[in-house]
């Protein structure tokens, strides 16, 4: 026989051994789109390390500041912390998923490095005597705080501060970015860190998410420890996450809950409601049967906002949800706008001043002494400082307020609260909800020197018939998720509203979505940089 003829079979053979081999295919990396598992895939691998993703974070603040006015302080030691958290990771001690990770924080959070203002100008400076507790819990599992980011001024009116500015939308910076977590909205959207934190009282996590397009959670009330966060009106706040994706809620969650915080007496509320690992719920199938509420009050405002819902509604009976429009009790949807200021408007007056308590000498005692300052800022000051009439406004009303003995915010609180609250439970419970969908924002968000200054949320809607300070009035959770975009580029996000206590759920539901319909986009204001894209 031929030689060639013998080996023919046997080269055969070989090339049919070496086709059933594994393909070993490279990784891809692209800092855009990355989640915090596809971070620390590529810190595991060796091809990236926590200085390194600092440093890729530094320079897209570096490139779109102060256009989109998101950072008032950058952390001068960031890079030192990764260097340090580093080497404890080559020493065999990681302290979970967000060790060396980044994360900025609504400066309203406090932190002893970096001053906490507020955005009030006359704040400028304060060093708190000790960490919030969220901030402490972060750090514990080593996230890097990268930054204090800009905000409505204490949280309330319009998206700009007299310390901080005007934040512009990464989308269109023409478009406001919404309040009052508008700097953390635009700088998670502008990827300056994967990870950021804001806080809800009307709708000031959920307005900025939508409008800028990502994902942000409203928790449940007592969900996670308010303590170290400038009040605005403790019947309301809380505090929460917000990321480009569901699964980095959930890895947020998992350092934030759980425990119980003297401190804040709220999170008593939270025992046996936790859970140890939040992204064990996260399911692509979760939509399969599920009982979907469609809030049909709130449609009807912009048509395109309205398409983009109706074709989320469809994606999710395609996956497999049962939806049915549901209807608020027409008696909270009139009463809600004056039961809710009945609240926030005279505990702010109150409860700021229990905070300035634990600042040092030399900055203000009291709400007057902020109201005083607030007027004397007229027009732009030589050192950057602001007016902001908007705020200056709600001031001007929160002054007038009663005090917290007052008859009228007691009934308020005492009677107001748990008849929304026995009222919207009575909607999920008649209809066998898992959750109830409506759009974020019932319109697309507007153009700066538009926005209103006082809306029924207290600057933090971006429209006075947006139903989200629902959440606030009840407790509930809320889970924004991007739904699309309009014909000229601007966001629209889709909420996910549940009962006490259903995070699970939600982001069950709201992951399903997700993955189903990829809607994150990267802003056209805010591109990636090179360097953020590699293989591994």
């Amino acid at each position: 026989m031929h030689l060639a003829s013998r080996l023919r079979p046997l080269v055969l053979t070989a090339l049919c051994a070496l086709s059933a081999m594994p393909v070993l295919r490279a990784a891809e990396f692209n800092l855009s789109t990355a989640t915090i598992a596809d971070i620390n895939a590529a810190i595991s691998a060796g091809a990236l390390d926590s200085e390194k993703l600092v440093s890729l974070y530094l320079k897209r603040i570096a490139a779109y500041e102060p256009a989109l006015h998101a950072v008032i302080t950058l952390n001068p030691n960031a890079l030192a912390e990764a260097k340090a958290l580093d080497a404890e990771r080559k020493a065999g001690k990681s302290r979970g998923p967000l060790h060396g990770i980044p994360v900025v924080l609504k400066d309203n959070f406090d932190t002893t490095d970096l001053p906490t203002t507020g955005g009030f100008y006359g704040l400028k400076g304060s060093l708190p005597p000790q960490d919030a507790t969220m901030v402490t819990q972060l750090r514990a599992a080593g996230a890097i705080i990268l930054a204090k980011v800009n905000l409505s001024e204490f949280a309330s009116g319009g998206a700009m501060s007299s310390l901080g500015g005007q934040s512009h939308n990464p989308h269109d910076l023409e478009r406001t970015p919404a309040g009052s977590s508008g700097g953390t909205g635009v700088a998670i959207a502008a990827n300056y860190a994967p990870l950021g934190y804001g806080t809800d009282t009307g709708g000031s996590i959920r307005g900025p998410s939508t409008a800028n397009g990502i994902v942000g959670l409203k928790p449940t009330q007592g969900l996670l420890s308010r303590a170290g966060i400038i009040p605005l009106a403790l019947a309301f706040d809380t505090g929460g996450p917000m990321t480009r994706s569901v699964y980095d809620i959930a890895v947020s969650l998992n350092v934030t809950t759980g425990q119980v915080d003297p401190r804040d007496a709220a999170t008593q509320r939270a025992v046996g409601k936790t859970v140890p690992d939040y992204t064990r719920f996260l399911d692509k199938a979760a939509l399969k049967g599920a009982r979907i509420g469609v809030a049909r009050d709130f449609l009807g405002q912009d048509p395109e906002v309205d398409a983009i819902i109706e074709s989320a509604v469809s994606a999710m009976k395609a996956q497999g949800a049962v939806v049915v429009d549901v209807r608020y009790p027409e008696t909270v949807l009139k009463i809600r706008g004056d039961l809710y200021n009945a609240i926030r408007r005279p505990e702010f007056k109150a409860q700021v001043e229990d905070y300035l308590k634990t600042t040092k000498p030399g900055f203000p005692k009291t709400h007057a002494e902020i109201l005083a300052l607030s007027e004397k800022i007229t027009s732009p000051t030589a050192d950057g400082v602001m007016p902001n009439l908007g705020r200056l406004t709600l001031y001007r009303q929160e002054a007038k307020s009663p005090g917290l003995d007052d008859p009228g915010y007691l009934a308020a609180l005492n009677y107001g609260l748990p008849f929304v609250r026995a009222s919207i439970e009575a909607v999920f419970t008649a209809n066998k909800l898992d959750a109830i969908v409506y759009p974020t924002s019932p319109r697309r968000p507007a153009k700066i020197g538009e926005e209103p200054a006082s809306p029924v949320a207290g600057g933090a809607a971006a429209t006075p018939n947006s139903p989200t300070n629902f959440a606030n009035l009840t407790g509930f959770p809320d889970l924004i998720i991007p739904a699309g975009f309009t014909t000229n580029g601007l966001p629209v996000g889709i909420s996910f509203f549940g009962p006490a206590w259903s995070e699970p759920k939600l982001l069950a539901l709201g992951y399903a979505y997700e993955q189903a319909t990829k809607a994150l986009r990267v802003p056209v204001h805010a591109p990636g940089l090179p360097g953020e894209k590699f293989t591994y």
